[in-house]
């Protein structure tokens, strides 16, 4: 089983960019489709963004599509959340999250979180 750990939150002001990345150790990163989850304050986490195993099929929550932008890198074992035009709706804790197959079902292996805040 893969163990995740994301980099790159901060804070940004709105209208500005963030790169969010995702290490995950393992020699099966490969065979596990990734995902990226936020949770606001106050608020149930929800689905953002996420790519399949080989990286050919990306899906996106309506909020975020057109500004988000999800990559993996197979050989290096990442996964990036690429941030633009950011919105004060944007902030909460950015997770990342693997499941072995397909994209779609529960997803089993969870990062710590990492802290995005846009200021308005």
């Amino acid at each position: 089983q893969v163990q995740l750990v994301e980099s790159g939150g901060g804070l940004v002001q709105a209208g500005g960019s963030l790169r969010l990345s995702c290490a995950a150790s393992g020699r099966t990163f490969r065979s596990y489709a990734m995902a990226w989850f936020r949770q606001a304050p106050g608020k149930e986490r929800e689905f953002v963004a996420a790519i399949s195993f080989s990286g050919s099929n990306t899906y996106y929550v309506d909020s975020v599509k057109g500004r988000f932008t999800i990559s993996r890198d197979n050989a290096e074992n990442t996964v990036d959340l690429q941030m633009n035009s950011l919105k004060p709706e944007d902030t909460a804790v950015y997770y990342c999250a693997a499941r072995k197959g397909v994209v779609t079902g529960s997803y089993d292996v969870w990062g710590q979180g990492t802290q995005v805040t846009v200021s308005s």
